[in-house]
C-alpha cells in the first residue's frame, strides 16, 4: 500500500488523468450504448413463471407491454361528446409508432370495460415491445395523446409500466442535496475548504465511473432499473466515509510533523488498509446476493459491488494524488499558523469524545442496557413485516399512474388491478370441454369477481382465462385466492384430462418470487454472517470480537427494517414525505439490505476496534484499550455517520419508492450503528467483558494465518502519542472541567 500511495503521489498529474481518462471513456461507451435494465421479477422454475413462458409460446403478440388509459366523468362516458372524444383520441394512439394495438370499450372486444354506474371507462393500449424496451419518447407521446382529450368534465389517467417511464424522478436533486450536506460536514470537522471537497471529489469520480459503467453491464446481465440509483447511493456514501478516514490520518500526520508526501503515503499504508478490509467486507456482503442463484438480484449484487471497488480504489489512488496537490492547505489556516508557531505537537484525545469514553467505562452497565432497550423497540415492527411487491396504487397521489389505479379500483374493484392469468397446455375435446366447465367454477370460487371467457390460440393448443380477485393485488386475501386455485380448485377441475393449469399474473409472480427468496434467506443471512465473523477472526484474533460483532449487525438490521415497516408497511407519514400510500415491502428488500447493511456495519466495527485491538496490543490493558479507541475514533467515526445518514436520507428526494426505501433504512441502520451500538453498546460490552475480549484458543491461534488491517505507525511518529499518558490526559480534562466551572460563576 505504501508503494502505491507514493507512486501516486510522485505522479500525482498521471493518477489524475488516468482517473478522468477512465471515467470519460466508460461515460461515453455508456452514451453510446444506451441502458438496457430490465424488472423480470419471474424466478425460472416456479408456477408463475411456467404460466408466464406457456402464455408467450401459444400467444407471442401479448409478449408487448399493455398499459391502460382510464377516463371519468361526473355524466355517463356513453355519452355522444365522450365517446366521440375517447375513440378519436384512442385512434390516435393506435397509430403512433411502437403501440400494435388498442381495445376499446366501445367495441365488441372490449366488453365490460365500462364501469357498472357508467361514469368510469378503460381501454388497453398494447405495445410491440417490453416496457424496458420501450423508449421514453414513445411513451410519453402516448401519454400526450391521451391527456389532450381532457376537459373540465372528463379526466384522463394513464397507468402500466411504460406510462411510469414519464413520470418524473426528481432528477439528481437527491444526489446535490446529499453531496452538499456532506460538503458542509467536511468543512466542520476539518475547517479547510480544500481538505472538505477531497473525499466529495473522489466518491463522485468513482461513482460516476461506476454508474456509467453498470449502464454497459446492464447489456451483458440482467440489471434492474433501480441499480445504478442503489449504487450511487451506497458509492456516495461509502466513497466519502472511505476518503474521509484517509483525509483525517493525512492531517494527523501533518500535525505530527511530517512532509506532505510522508503524510499521504502513511495515511494510505495505515488507514487505507483498513478502507481495503472495509470495502472488501462490502463486496462480500453483496456479492453473498449470487448464492441465490436469482438473475434479478444477480445484476444488483454485481452493480453495487463495482460501485464500491471503484470507490475504494479512487481512495488509495486517486485521493493521495489529491492530496499532494493541495499541500499543507489539508489544514485549516489557524492549524497552520499554530504548527508553524509551536511545533509538532501530541494529539491527545479531549473535548466530548474524550469525555463520553469515560462516561462509557464508568457506568457500562446502564448505558448497555439504555441501548438494547432502544434497539428491541425498534425491532418491535419487523415482527409484522409483510413481504410483497408495490405498485402503481402507492404512487404518489399526483402521479398520473396512481390516480389511473384508484381509478380503476372505485370504477371496476380493486382486484381489476392484479388480475390473475390462468395458462394450460390443450390435448383434445376433453380439455376443452372440462375448461368450459371450469370457467363456471371459477364464478362460484370465493374471492373472485369476475372471469373472462377461454380464449385459445390458433392451433388450439395453447389456452388462457383472466380471473379478476375482489380483493386487491397487495391483499393478503388476493394471496390465499392464488394458493386456493392452486391447492383446491385446479387440481378438481384438472381430473381426469391432461391439462395443468398454470397460476400467474402480477400477483403469483410476485408471490412467488417472495416465496423464493424467504426460502433461501436463512442460508443467505448465515452465508454472509459467517464470512464477516471470518474476516474478523483473522484480522482481531479473537472470538468475542466476530461474535459481538454478528450479533450487532444483526440488531442493527432488525432495528432498520422495524423503522422501514412503520413507514412503508404501516403508513406512518409516508405520504407526508411524498412516498405514496402504506404497502408491502419489497421482497427483494431482506436480501441486500442484508448484504449492505452487514457490509457497513463492519465498516464501523472496523475502524473502532481496529485502534482498540492496537492499544490493547501495545499496554495489555483492556479498559486503556476501549476507553482510548472510543476516545481517537468516535468523532470521526460519528462524522462519517452525518455523512452517509445525510446521503441516504436525500435519496428520498428521488421519487422512487423502492429507492426511497433503500435511503431511509440505510440511513436508520447507519445511525443506530454509529449512535447507538458502536459508541455505546459495544464499548459498554467490551468494559464489561475486560480481557475476555481478546480470547483465541492457542490451537487455533497457531493455525490462523496471520493479516493485519493497520499496522503499526513507525516509532518516530508515534513516540508523542505514545508521551500522553493517563496522567496528562486526565490533566487535560481536568483542566476542561474546571474552565467550565469558572464559566458558571455568576458575574
Amino acid at each position: 500500500m505504501a508503494a502505491l500511495a507514493r507512486w501516486c503521489v510522485q505522479r500525482r498529474l498521471l493518477s489524475v488523468l488516468l482517473w478522468l481518462l477512465a471515467f470519460s471513456g466508460i461515460a461515453a461507451g455508456a452514451a453510446v450504448a444506451g441502458t438496457a435494465y430490465s424488472n423480470d421479477y419471474q424466478v425460472p422454475g416456479t408456477e408463475s413463471g411456467r404460466a408466464t413462458e406457456l402464455l408467450h409460446e401459444g400467444f407471442p403478440q401479448l409478449g408487448g407491454d399493455s398499459d391502460t388509459v382510464v377516463w371519468h366523468t361526473s355524466g355517463s362516458v356513453r355519452a355522444a361528446d365522450v365517446e366521440q372524444t375517447m375513440t378519436r383520441t384512442l385512434d390516435r394512439i393506435e397509430n403512433l409508432p411502437g403501440v400494435a394495438s388498442v381495445t376499446s370499450p366501445y367495441d365488441g372486444p372490449g366488453e365490460g370495460r365500462i364501469s357498472a354506474d357508467g361514469r368510469t371507462a378503460y381501454a388497453s393500449v398494447t405495445f410491440d415491445d417490453r416496457a424496458e424496451d420501450i423508449g421514453e419518447g414513445q411513451a410519453q407521446a402516448v401519454v400526450d395523446t391521451a391527456k389532450s382529450a381532457e376537459t373540465d368534465g372528463l379526466q384522463v389517467e394513464l397507468g402500466g409500466s411504460a406510462v411510469a417511464l414519464t413520470e418524473s424522478s426528481g432528477g439528481h436533486l437527491a444526489e446535490i442535496v446529499g453531496v452538499i450536506v456532506a460538503a458542509v460536514v467536511l468543512f466542520l470537522a476539518f475547517g479547510s475548504l480544500a481538505a472538505s471537497l477531497l473525499p466529495i471529489a473522489t466518491a463522485l469520480v468513482g461513482v460516476g465511473t461506476a454508474y456509467a459503467g453498470i449502464v454497459l453491464l446492464g447489456h451483458a446481465m440482467t440489471v434492474a432499473d433501480f441499480a445504478p440509483m442503489l449504487g450511487m447511493l451506497i458509492g456516495l456514501g461509502v466513497g466519502i466515509d472511505y476518503a474521509l478516514f484517509i483525509v483525517t490520518r493525512h492531517r494527523r500526520g501533518l500535525k505530527r510533523g511530517l512532509s506532505v508526501t510522508e503524510a499521504a503515503t502513511s495515511a494510505v499504508a495505515t488507514t487505507g488498509r483498513a478502507v481495503v478490509f472495509a470495502g472488501a467486507t462490502v463486496c462480500i456482503a453483496l456479492l453473498g446476493m449470487l448464492i441465490l442463484r436469482l438473475s434479478f438480484l444477480n445484476g444488483v449484487a454485481v452493480a453495487a459491488s463495482l460501485t464500491v471497488v471503484l470507490t475504494v480504489a479512487a481512495s488509495v489512488t486517486l485521493l493521495p494524488a489529491l492530496l499532494s496537490f493541495i499541500g499543507m492547505r489539508a489544514l485549516s489556516r489557524r492549524e497552520r499558523r499554530r504548527l508553524a508557531e509551536h511545533g509538532p505537537e501530541p494529539e491527545v484525545p479531549t473535548g466530548f469524545a474524550a469525555r463520553w469514553s469515560a462516561f462509557v467505562e464508568r457506568h457500562p452497565k446502564v448505558l448497555g442496557a439504555v441501548a438494547l432497550v432502544v434497539m428491541a423497540v425498534l425491532a418491535l415492527p419487523t415482527f409484522s413485516l409483510h413481504l410483497g411487491t408495490s405498485d402503481q396504487g402507492n404512487g404518489p397521489k399526483t402521479a398520473t399512474t396512481r390516480q389511473a389505479y384508484d381509478l380503476l379500483a372505485d370504477g371496476f374493484g380493486p382486484g381489476v388491478n392484479g388480475p390473475l392469468t390462468l395458462v394450460t397446455k390443450v390435448d383434445g375435446a376433453g380439455d376443452k370441454l372440462a375448461l368450459d366447465n371450469l370457467d363456471g367454477t371459477l364464478r362460484t370460487t370465493d374471492g373472485v369477481a369476475a372471469v373472462t371467457p377461454v380464449t385459445f390460440d390458433s392451433g388450439g393448443h395453447t389456452a388462457y382465462l383472466t380471473v379478476v380477485p375482489e380483493s386487491s393485488p397487495q391483499s393478503q386475501a388476493t394471496s390465499d385466492l392464488v394458493d386456493r386455485l392452486r391447492g383446491e380448485v385446479l387440481p378438481r377441475a384438472e381430473a381426469g384430462t391432461s391439462l395443468d393449469v398454470q397460476v400467474g399474473g402480477m400477483t403469483a409472480g410476485y408471490d412467488d418470487f417472495a416465496d423464493v427468496i424467504v426460502s433461501k434467506l436463512p442460508a443467505f443471512v448465515g452465508v454472509v454472517i459467517g464470512l464477516g465473523c471470518l474476516l474478523l477472526l483473522l484480522a482481531f484474533r479473537s472470538v468475542g470480537i466476530p461474535l459481538k460483532a454478528a450479533v450487532m449487525n444483526v440488531a442493527a438490521v432488525a432495528s432498520a427494517f422495524g423503522v422501514v415497516v412503520a413507514i412503508f408497511q404501516w403508513g406512518w407519514g409516508s405520504e407526508l414525505l411524498g412516498l405514496g400510500s402504506a404497502g408491502p415491502i419489497e421482497p427483494f428488500l431482506p436480501v441486500i439490505m442484508v448484504s449492505v447493511l452487514f457490509g457497513l456495519s463492519m465498516d464501523y466495527q472496523v475502524f473502532l476496534v481496529s485502534r482498540m485491538y492496537e492499544e490493547w496490543l501495545e499496554t495489555g490493558d483492556n479498559r486503556r484499550a476501549v476507553r482510548v479507541g472510543l476516545a481517537e475514533t468516535s468523532r470521526v467515526i460519528n462524522s462519517a455517520a452525518v455523512i452517509m445518514i445525510s446521503v441516504f436520507l436525500a435519496f428520498v428526494l428521488s421519487g422512487d419508492r423502492v429507492i426511497a426505501m433503500f435511503g431511509i433504512a440505510l440511513a436508520a441502520a447507519v445511525a443506530l450503528d454509529a449512535f447507538v451500538l458502536r459508541t455505546l453498546l459495544v464499548p459498554a460490552l467490551m468494559h464489561l467483558l475486560g480481557g475476555a475480549n481478546w480470547w483465541l484458543p492457542r490451537w487455533l491461534d497457531k493455525r490462523m494465518p496471520r493479516i493485519s488491517i493497520e499496522p503499526p505507525e513507525s516509532r518516530a511518529a508515534h513516540e508523542r502519542l505514545a508521551a500522553a499518558t493517563d496522567a496528562e490526559v486526565a490533566d487535560v480534562l481536568a483542566e476542561e472541567e474546571r474552565q467550565r466551572d469558572v464559566r458558571d460563576i455568576p458575574g
